[in-house]
């Protein structure tokens, strides 16, 4: 077939085979351009084949919608044999765009009303798709939707369901993806019992593509082809917010309602469904973050190229009810293939904003580019339905003249953005570069010379630019196709916003001092501009940390930290980091369990980017029993802030919680490999070590050398004395209870480590006497003590019981 002219068609390759026939790509040399040739395999009763194709082209070719690939022609080749011409669509498959996992919940949500849009035009003139399911919706390189195979699948069903199911074979298709056609996922409980379709089969098969691209899997699983025909018949699938708490409950409902069983129960039209789902879109908070993603392996591919074929082999013989089976293998004979093509521009669906270069070395300035990277990777979040990595991630190159390249692989970002900054006096330059990490190609570049008095708008003008120049390397998203937003502006007053920022450089320090400062800075931007709600926020991270540290006692720092964040709030309820501030309160001081579980799935909501929200919401899971939710959040956040030392060390710790200690070990163990020098990971090493059998001597020397990296830092001590005292060093242990029973000069020990050293000496008493003591100050640590094992011998004594009723942790 290659190289033969049909009518006026020169047939170049051949891009896909399915059940139905051949697709091959071809040269319109009337008009000179590439068109999709579809020649449908011969059949029983040709002629009547050849009617019903025919007549069905002339129909699907009279809808013309933006959304539906275009048929040009239709005839026959000189054989006799039909055939169809239909637009060339080059772009990106919506199955691809699923294992690649570049899908926002935003741009799911306009995708699937762009499908809806075309069903309800077909359904209009009476064509029922029958085969909705991701490789049959593209979006080209123009970022608009269109939907393949219109109405085909239905003509070739009603064909074949007379023929010799006996003569039926799977065929797999030669796409790209290597993917298998016709898997039985996207089938209506009419499809799969063999009943007659309408317009609402098709509004099922949507709502089980919706499902899959906003729960990150699909509505249907089973072992075989029988199992998830079964489940479409009987089995309801959860709410997709089950797999990704981003979804809002609206979405859920609107999903399932599509998903019902009985046709009636569903939305009755596709405009209907349409309508409900731009309802949703409007109400939703930015993109809505990336989707998580379950990609299918070869070894599931191959499965169910065997489960099709066994499937075929069975139903010759009798084997499986007639009517599922007969419904399945319909299925199966009417999948087309589709070609998948690369667009000319690499996507990029991650980026890294560097460490802005002070280039005039002066430590007065160095909160000013700083706090410009910072303030870029915030707007750049908001604007692009991309990963932008967080500060932490990127901080860690600052001084390193680290290669683009190096910085992708290690990062997994497409882009980086490295800036320098030269102050003097009132002028202000700033040099930007956009890079391609795959080859250090750059992308972009500009200079900047302002004033001062511009900081602000020269830091929007900066984020618009780098949006413009990436938003068409995105795909299916809002930003490709509509308007930018505006960067969200906290403050009009550029005296107050450096003052804010200089209160951020000095938190970022993560010492006392630095907290101290950080508060004077914030409240310099607030008595400049009371209405500054970031500089609110920042306030309250401060108190909380101060607590954290065991600076300052939780009874004077953390009222501190919750007026802060709800004045924060009270100004701008859609700050992600107030949300967090606040929430954390509730779970380590106020132990309002439910307050604190809204507080961060709302910060997650609005800020899905935000890897602190989320690595303190797996905290909260881990306090309580939830191990599976909080692994799952926890590598969310490693997703988001991948080098982050402090979040791969709390993987482990969870890890250590839920039991899972060898795990807990290869998890902390990884983090060692980054840095040998980071005591918390020997800290948490110690800690998994201790519950492991024959492991004490181990236990002790990871926490000996904690204690040389982190100090006289109370927390390590208290773990080291409670090692020792296990380890039947009585005497080490009580130099360390001595220790910290010391008065500490500006400083702060918990009631709380001076009871784990009394629990590991096996002193009940003294071990509740100051376990109560904590609960009276309130220590943020004590909401461990349901699941930490260094407990264990205290939990069978009432008091403990009553300790934990106090807690109130809730159900």
């Amino acid at each position: 077939m290659i190289g033969q002219i049909i009518s006026h068609y020169r047939i170049l390759s051949q891009i896909g085979e399915g059940g139905m026939g051949v697709v091959y790509a071809a040269e319109d040399t009337l008009l000179g351009r590439c068109v999709a040739v579809k020649i449908p395999h011969a059949t029983p009763d040709d002629q009547y084949f050849r009617a019903r194709f025919l007549r069905e082209a002339r129909a699907i070719s009279a809808i013309g919608h933006p959304h539906i690939a275009t048929i040009h022609d239709f005839g026959e080749t000189p054989d006799g044999r039909p055939f169809i011409v239909m637009e060339l669509v080059k772009g990106l498959s919506l199955s691809e765009m699923l294992r690649q996992g570049t899908l926002t919940l935003g741009s799911a949500i306009e995708i699937i009303s762009d499908v809806a849009a075309a069903l309800a035009e077909a359904h209009r003139h009476g064509i029922v798709h029958r085969d909705i399911k991701p490789s049959n919706v593209m979006i080209n390189e123009r970022n608009a939707v269109k939907v393949l195979d219109f109405g085909l699948a239905k003509q070739m069903d009603e064909f074949r369901e007379s023929a010799d199911t006996e003569a039926q074979t799977v065929v797999e298709s030669p796409t790209l993806s290597g993917s298998v056609v016709g898997t039985p996922l996207y089938l209506s409980p009419e499809q799969a019992s063999a009943a007659p379709v309408d317009g609402r089969s098709d509004i099922f098969s949507l709502g089980a593509l919706l499902y899959e691209c906003i729960a990150g899997r699909s509505a249907f699983a089973g072992a075989n082809v029988i199992a998830i025909g079964a489940q479409v018949l009987h089995v309801n699938p959860p709410p997709p917010s089950q797999f990704n708490p981003r979804v809002p409950s609206e979405l859920d409902r609107v999903t399932l309602k599509a998903l019902a069983k009985r046709p009636a129960d569903r939305y009755q039209t596709a405009k209907e469904f349409r309508d409900r789902l731009l309802t949703v879109r409007a109400k939703l908070h930015g993109d809505g973050g990336l989707v998580p993603t379950s990609t299918r392996t070869k070894a599931q591919t191959t499965t169910e190229i065997g489960m099709w074929t066994t499937l075929s082999e069975r139903v010759r013989y009798g084997k499986w009810p007639t009517m599922i089976a007969a419904a399945l293998l319909t299925t199966v004979i009417t999948l087309a293939a589709v070609a998948y093509f690369s667009l000319p521009n690499r996507t990029i669906i991650s980026m890294a904003v560097l460490p802005f270069i002070n280039e005039g070395g002066s430590q007065d300035t160095e909160y000013l580019s700083d706090g410009m990277t910072e303030s870029l990777i915030n707007s750049l979040s908001q604007l692009l339905p991309m990963k932008v990595m967080s500060r932490n991630s990127v901080f860690r190159y600052k001084g390193h003249n680290a290669e683009p390249r190096s910085i992708g692989r290690d990062l997994g970002v497409g882009a980086v953005l490295s800036g320098r900054l030269t102050q003097r006096g009132d002028a202000l330059t700033v040099n930007v570069e956009l890079i391609d990490t795959t080859d250090s190609s750059h992308i972009w570049g500009a200079r900047y010379n302002r004033r001062m008095s511009d900081l602000l708008s020269v830091q929007e003008e900066i984020s618009r630019e780098i949006a413009e120049k990436l938003r068409h390397r995105l795909r299916g998203n809002e930003v490709a196709r509509g308007s930018l937003p505006n960067p969200k502006r906290y403050t009009e007053n550029t005296e107050a916003y450096q003052a804010y920022l200089r209160g951020r450089y000095f938190w970022n320090r993560r010492n006392e001092e630095g907290f101290r400062r950080g508060i004077d800075y914030f409240q310099q931007a607030i008595s400049i501009d009371p209405s500054y709600a970031l500089a609110y926020a920042g306030l309250a991270d401060c108190y909380a940390l101060l607590s954290d540290y065991s600076v300052v006692p939780p009874r004077e720092a953390m009222p501190k930290a919750e007026v802060a964040a709800i004045k924060a709030l009270e100004i701008d309820g859609t700050l992600a980091e107030a949300h967090t501030s606040l929430a954390f309160v509730r779970m380590a001081y106020n132990w309002r369990w439910t307050e604190a579980e809204q507080g961060f799935q709302r910060a997650i909501e609005l800020n899905p980017n935000y890897a602190t929200a989320h690595q303190w919401y797996a905290s909260y899971l881990v306090q309580m029993n939830r191990f599976d939710e909080a692994l799952a959040e926890i590598k969310r956040a490693q997703g988001l802030d991948p080098l982050s030392l402090i979040i791969n060390a709390n993987s482990g710790l969870y890890l250590y919680y839920a039991g899972q200690y060898d795990e807990a070990i290869k998890q902390v163990s990884k983090t060692l490999e980054v840095d040998q020098t980071f005591g918390v990971a020997h800290l948490y090493l110690g800690y998994i070590y201790l519950q492991k059998p024959g492991r004490t001597v181990d236990a002790v020397a990871q926490l000996e050398e904690a204690v040389k990296h982190m100090g006289d830092d109370p927390e390590t001590q208290a773990a080291l004395g409670y090692a020792y005292a296990v380890a039947g060093k009585t005497a080490k242990a009580r130099d360390v209870l001595n220790r910290l029973q010391q008065p500490r000069p500006g400083g702060y020990v918990s009631p709380y480590f001076v009871a784990i050293l009394y629990t590991g000496l096996g002193e009940k008493d003294q071990a509740f006497m100051w376990l109560n003591q904590a609960y009276e100050d309130r220590h943020p640590g004590l909401v461990l003590l349901k699941i930490d094992p260094r407990f264990n011998h205290l939990r069978d004594d009432p008091r403990f019981t009553e300790l934990v009723r106090q807690l109130d942790f809730g159900p």
